[in-house]
């Protein structure tokens, strides 16, 4: 090899282990607080508080998971399930709103389009917090304050889905097979739904674990909306034992566990379906 060669190949695996270091570091610091999470809702109370969650003593998994949902009369129960129908439904019904709302930016012409689309891009980077305090005031004039509806239905709705709804349009659903639709006499609907929607499923799938993610780590609304413990998601309601644990010591081992156990039901969802979401996010790459 000459001297041109080694003087050419050494910035490049230079340059690739400087990535691999970057990519190792990042690696472990995602991984090592999940480690950690996971021996800590294995040990008891006295192992926390000593800080060895490596040795072998102080395992109680199963005794930790009796506590979790004995707790408070069974409270964690109640909020799992709360976060689930708040997620998974809202989830569902949200990316299918969203696509819905993409696909007809796409597709029709209709007068100040774009100019509505910009107002979709702006809410986009609007914090969600932010507009907390105006839906709780529209939810107190509606009488909706302390109830379902009052989380339910502002997650319905996501502007970035709508953008990413119109992306996936593009990519997947060539106008063609539209005018083939309409030729073979399809109304809009009909076509929508038995043409457009199938071919818009690895979209749809991506819109639906955007917004199922977003759902199920949502705290602040719930927070603002609710008072009433018997409605509360986990997040909440994990929080509220967490600050409880500062007088009440026994709330930490449940807390941890707690913890472990809301992180599974994303894990699931990512894994059951990412040979969908994969394909929708290289949507509109190739042609």
């Amino acid at each position: 090899m000459s001297t041109t060669d080694s003087s050419f190949l050494r910035p490049r695996l230079l340059g690739r282990a400087t990535v691999n270091v970057v990519v190792a570091v990042s690696v472990l610091y995602t991984l090592l607080p999940v480690l950690w999470l996971v021996l800590a809702a294995a040990k008891d109370r006295d192992a926390l508080f000593s800080s060895d969650l490596l040795s072998v003593s102080g395992f109680s998994p199963v005794r930790n998971l009796q506590d979790l949902f004995a707790m408070d009369g069974g409270l964690y129960g109640r909020w799992y399930l709360n976060s689930l129908l708040y997620a998974v439904l809202g989830a569902a019904i949200g990316a299918l709103l969203s696509v819905a709302c993409g696909y007809a930016f796409d597709k029709y012409r209709f007068q100040h389009k774009e100019k509505l689309f910009g107002l979709v891009l702006a809410a986009v980077m609007v914090p969600q917090t932010v507009l907390a305090l105006p839906l709780y005031l529209m939810a107190s004039e509606a009488g909706l304050v302390n109830t379902f509806w009052a989380v339910f239905v502002p997650v319905l709705f996501n502007p970035f889905g709508v953008y990413l709804g119109r992306i996936f349009s593009r990519g997947y659903v060539p106008d063609e097979v539209l005018e083939a639709a309409r030729v073979d006499g399809a109304g809009e609907l009909t076509t929508y739904v038995r043409v457009s929607l199938r071919m818009l499923g690895p979209g749809l799938v991506t819109v639906f674990l955007f917004q199922l993610t977003a759902i199920w780590n949502n705290f602040f609304l719930p927070m603002v909306m609710l008072s009433d413990q018997d409605l509360y998601p986990v997040s909440l309601g994990l929080y509220q034992w967490n600050s409880s644990a500062s007088v009440s010591p026994e709330y930490y081992p449940v807390v941890i566990m707690g913890s472990l156990l809301a992180v599974l039901p994303l894990i699931l969802a990512f894994v059951l379906l990412q040979r969908f979401w994969r394909s929708g996010l290289t949507a509109g790459a190739v042609k």
